[in-house]
């Protein structure tokens, strides 16, 4: 499936092809750190290549060298149909399923390009011709640099490019807490550092970097909207559109949120349910024996990680949020199995 060195030829090919870059809907530090680690490592190439976000992304990402180069699909909807058209190569970086990329899926599936994915997550679709895939890797981050290391240019790596990709598996494995974090994701951390990369600044302008009003907002669902269910081991907050509104939430600030519930004694499993108007997305984390893919795949049409998943539902709130308490009982084993 891994036969992502044979694109070499393309990239050094006469006749500079023409490349696009883009990543899942509402990107995270992974995805827009690995999009933009390779388009400035294309750019050493000699490559003019274009990034493209389905969507908008959170303010505390766009400190990341090369940010201001970022496409948004959503904005400029004919300019990105037309890159992507007369695109020769595009890279699809951090999804697996072109559901991931929203109206720009539809862009994606019918170009002519050849297409190139490069992921970490479960169950891929084979949309692609070229694969760099395992669910092995901490993160795309680690994959890209992976990649570098393949195409025998990681002397091309310098700190901007360092540092999105630095970024990248920093965010990915949860500050290298994460079960998906091995050795070789420290040595290339620690590659990365090397080259410039600066851990305490990229950390800092990642979590240290909240507006007053996302501060109130956690401190607003720790308080009010966390319920414990003792019986699942289970944490659960419940957001609604109104909530939303009251705090002036706006993309990436609910970024963490359902992280909080697994530093709770005794608890397995985590979840965050928000109404987004246009769907109610779900938020799943577990602990190493519970697999969060599968519950969100089952039953609210996501996927993700064996222990980082997400899901969806067109469904009234209270619905969605009742469906969810009547799903916990069919896992209650392996969730209150020491």
């Amino acid at each position: 499936m891994n036969n992502i060195s044979q694109i070499r030829p393309l990239l050094e090919a006469t006749v500079k092809p023409k490349v696009v870059i883009t990543t899942h809907h509402k990107p995270d530090a992974d995805a827009l750190g690995s999009s933009l680690g390779l388009f400035l490592f294309l750019q050493k190439l000699g490559l003019d290549p274009n990034i493209i976000s389905p969507t908008d992304y959170g303010d505390f990402l766009k400190w990341m060298p090369g940010e201001s180069a970022v496409i948004n699909f959503e904005e400029f909807e004919e300019r990105s149909a037309g890159l992507v058209q007369e695109a020769d190569i595009i890279f699809c970086l951090d999804f697996n399923s072109l559901k991931r990329i929203n109206k720009l899926g539809y862009q994606v599936q019918n170009a002519k390009a050849k297409k190139v994915m490069i992921d970490h997550h479960l169950e891929p679709e084979y949309f692609a011709d070229y694969f760099l895939w395992t669910s092995q890797a901490s993160s795309t981050c680690e994959l890209i640099f992976w990649l570098i290391e393949l195409l025998g240019q990681t002397n091309l790596i310098d700190e901007d490019i360092a540092s999105c990709l630095y970024a990248g598996i920093l965010t990915d494995t949860a500050s290298f807490k994460h079960g998906s974090t091995t050795a070789t994701t420290h040595r290339v951390a620690g590659f990365l550092l090397e080259k410039g990369a600066k851990s305490n600044r990229i950390y800092e302008a990642i979590y240290d970097n909240y507006s007053v009003d996302r501060t109130r907002f956690i401190g607003f669902c720790l308080s009010q909207k966390l319920e414990i269910l003792k019986e699942y081991k289970t944490a659960l907050i419940v957001v609604t559109a109104d909530e939303l509104k009251k705090f002036k939430i706006v993309t990436g600030d609910s970024e963490g949120l359902v992280n909080y519930g697994l530093s709770i004694t005794d608890i397995e499993f985590s979840v965050l349910i928000i109404d987004r108007t246009v769907a109610r997305k779900m938020s799943f984390r577990s602990k190493d024996k519970f697999p969060a893919n599968e519950f969100a795949r089952k039953y609210f049409d996501g996927g993700g990680h064996y222990n980082a998943a997400g899901g969806e539902s067109k469904e009234p709130l209270e619905i969605v949020e009742a469906k969810f308490k009547e799903a916990l009982k069919e896992f209650t084993q392996i969730l209150t199995t020491k």
